[in-house]
C-alpha cells in the first residue's frame, strides 16, 4: 500500500531499508528513526535454525493501516514506512522494519515503538520457530 504520507509492505522478498529511508526523508524530517526486526540464532535456551512467518495479507495491510493512522493522529510525524517480511527466514534476515520521520526525533522515536508494538497485538502475522529438536508457534506476547 502506497499513500502520501505512509508505504505498507508485506513481501516474500528480503525487505530493503533503503528504499524505506528514500520514501521517509524529506525535507521537513529533522528526525529518522528506524527499527529493524530480525531473525535471533535463540530463544529462551533453544538453538534457533530459522523461522517462518505466514500473514493474512489483506487484513494485516488493514491493520497496519490503521496503526499508522493512529500513530500520525498521536504524534507530530510526516511518514511512516512499515515493511513486514513473510516466508522463511534465518538468523540475522530482517523480519520486520518500521521507518518513522518527523520534525523532530521525540515523535520519531515514539511513533516508531508505537508501530511496533501495536504491530505485535494486533496484525494477523504469526511466526513458526523451528529449532534443532521441534517447532512451536509463536504468540505475539506470550
Amino acid at each position: 500500500m502506497c499513500a502520501m504520507n505512509r508505504k505498507i509492505k508485506i513481501d516474500s522478498n528480503p525487505l530493503s531499508l533503503a528504499e524505506a529511508i528514500e520514501f521517509v526523508e524529506d525535507k521537513r524530517s529533522g528526525g529518522l528513526n528506524i527499527f529493524l526486526g530480525n531473525v535471533r540464532n535463540h530463544t529462551q535456551k533453544e538453538n534457533v535454525l530459522k523461522l517462518e512467518f505466514e500473514a493474512y495479507t489483506p487484513m494485516a495491510i488493514k491493520e497496519m493501516d490503521k496503526i499508522c493512522d493512529a500513530a500520525f493522529q498521536q504524534w507530530e510525524i510526516n511518514k511512516i514506512a512499515f515493511f513486514h517480511r513473510v516466508g522463511t527466514l534465518v538468523p540475522s534476515e530482517t523480519a520486520v522494519l518500521v521507518v518513522v520521520g518527523a520534525d523532530h526525533r521525540d515523535a520519531a522515536f515514539q511513533a516508531c515503538r508505537f508501530c511496533i508494538d501495536q504491530l505485535k497485538e494486533k496484525v494477523p502475522i504469526w511466526k513458526k520457530e523451528f529449532f534443532e529438536n521441534g517447532e512451536v508457534w509463536v504468540a505475539a506476547h506470550p
